[in-house]
């Protein structure tokens, strides 16, 4: 049984649309949940909102059957709250049970005890896809454009791309054979202490053998002498040492198959089977290392980019290098992001295999689809290419976009335009957006697996434009205030 939102029947709890927040705070956990407060208390964002909310329900689980699990709408307030304010689950929880105003918006009462188990925060969170977080997103977006936007008003947008970076630790050859390995022989050796069975009964020993061999390979230096024939001895001995290593971790390997081989005929494995997949997917990755260093560093080969692979665990990861100064490379994805003068994220993509110039004209169709009344853009040198130019041209109706390399005559003229000029100088306001997304959970994603990457990123584009929803609302109430209080100062001069 899942509700979206269940009445409030605790002791002491109020109305959503009756809680009061400090409007001189400056934090923004106040600022997201005025944000969320509009978005529930206007009845037809909220049926909205609970309409794309039911898509978040598989298709082979009841609505109305079934013990009674979170409400989505408790569930939304904690995962945007989460990213926008760069907690990790333990600290959520914490909130969530012991911050007042957060409490109050999930419908809990000042007397409620209740308390959310921690598992229970990280299985309920996984329910939402990123298609669905999308679709959320236009929707909170176009409440903001109805409170801020002039009724003619067209979007203006600029759009950048930055590195989300995962949680990994720095790639090597030997860190990655490692890895493997050692989750290949922790596998196997699991299902085989369930079965009683004592032939891994040596596991720790082999792992650790295994990194006593990498640590004495780590530890030795190329040659730094002039003479040659010490320098050929240290390259000898460097060899021999990853001959070691790869001997070792081949027998590791190769012993693991042939007992996942025996297992596979044996009728007490049903329950261990994902024991065992994981076991071979592991194995497969363990191969590819031993093949990768024996090439690289006994046969001497360079290995090409595009079979490298940067973590056992997140294979998705890339090695982005944008030339920055101090960071010479970001393991991660890159994310494109659209905004508009309000400062709201209208859209993002996350570029797989991908650079600026490959989604310029496709995620900017995206965009407008979603929002037709976005007519210009603006991107950097590199979102450029003639088709991409002439693709925008037939999308937006002012497309700012400096060419790369030398200039035409006709060139010279378009980004000489005054209108041009004045366009790329505010295009630098998108760094502003892409600072406050780093800022608010997307300097390094925490969560683990490829979809889960994908949920954390929507995520964080949700609470960003929550919180800048909810500081346009505190903006104004402050306003009111202070118009009521000019309005009664007067009153009470004319009266005197």
């Amino acid at each position: 049984m899942r509700y979206f939102k269940t009445e409030d029947t605790f002791v002491g709890s109020i109305d959503i649309a009756k809680i009061e927040f400090d409007l001189k705070s400056r934090d923004e956990i106040p600022k997201v949940l005025i944000g969320l407060q509009y978005v529930y208390c206007n009845e037809k964002i909220r049926e909205e909102i609970f309409g794309k909310l039911q898509e978040v329900i598989p298709a082979t689980v009841s609505v109305s059957n079934g013990r009674p699990g979170m409400d989505f709408w408790k569930i939304l307030v904690l995962a945007i709250l989460r990213l926008n304010c760069n907690w990790d689950y333990d600290k959520l929880k914490e909130m969530a049970d012991n911050h007042l105003s957060l409490r109050l918006m999930l419908g809990h009462g000042r007397m409620d005890d209740t308390r959310y188990p921690l598992q229970t925060i990280k299985d309920n969170v996984k329910l939402f896809s990123p298609s669905v977080l999308k679709e959320l997103n236009t929707i909170i977006v176009k409440s903001g454009h109805d409170l801020i936007k002039k009724k003619d008003e067209k979007l203006r947008g600029s759009c950048d791309s930055f590195v989300v970076e995962s949680n990994i630790h720095f790639p090597t050859d030997l860190n990655l054979l490692y890895d493997a390995v050692r989750k290949l022989v922790s596998f196997i050796a699991l299902v085989f202490a369930k079965l009683s069975h004592t032939i891994w009964r040596q596991k720790k020993y082999n792992i650790k053998k295994l990194k006593k061999l990498i640590r004495k390979l780590q530890n030795m230096k190329r040659s730094t002498s002039q003479n040659e024939e010490k320098k050929a001895k240290r390259i000898t001995e460097i060899k021999s040492a990853c001959r070691e290593i790869l001997d070792y971790a081949n027998e590791l390997i190769y012993k693991a198959l042939s007992c996942i081989e025996s297992l596979k005929e044996n009728i007490e494995v049903a329950g261990f089977q994902k024991e065992l997949n994981s076991a071979e997917a592991f194995s497969i990755d363990a191969i590819r290392q031993v093949d990768q260093i024996k090439r690289r560093v006994i046969l001497g080969e360079v290995i090409p980019h595009n079979q490298k692979v940067f973590s056992i665990y997140e294979s998705y990861v890339e090695w982005i290098v944008k030339g920055k100064a101090g960071t010479p490379q970001e393991l991660g994805l890159m994310v494109c992001i659209f905004k508009d003068q309000f400062g709201f994220l209208l859209n993002h993509e996350i570029m797989k295999k991908k650079v600026d110039k490959d989604i310029a004209v496709p995620f900017t169709e995206e965009t407008q689809k979603l929002f037709p009344d976005l007519v210009s853009g603006s991107f950097d040198k590199g979102f450029w290419s003639p088709e991409n130019y002439t693709g925008l041209t037939k999308i937006l109706n002012f497309v700012i976009l400096s060419k790369k390399g030398r200039l035409s005559k006709e060139d010279k003229e378009r980004q000489n335009n005054q209108d041009f000029k004045n366009a790329k100088r505010k295009h630098s306001a998108v760094e502003a957006s892409i600072s406050a997304l780093e800022n608010h959970g997307l300097d390094k994603c925490n969560d683990r697996g490829e979809l889960s990457f994908e949920r954390y990123v929507a995520f964080a584009v949700i609470g960003r434009n929550t919180q800048i929803l909810g500081d346009l609302i505190q903006k104004r109430m402050i306003q009111k205030i202070k118009r009521s209080a000019v309005m009664k100062e007067a009153k009470l001069k004319n009266a005197a």
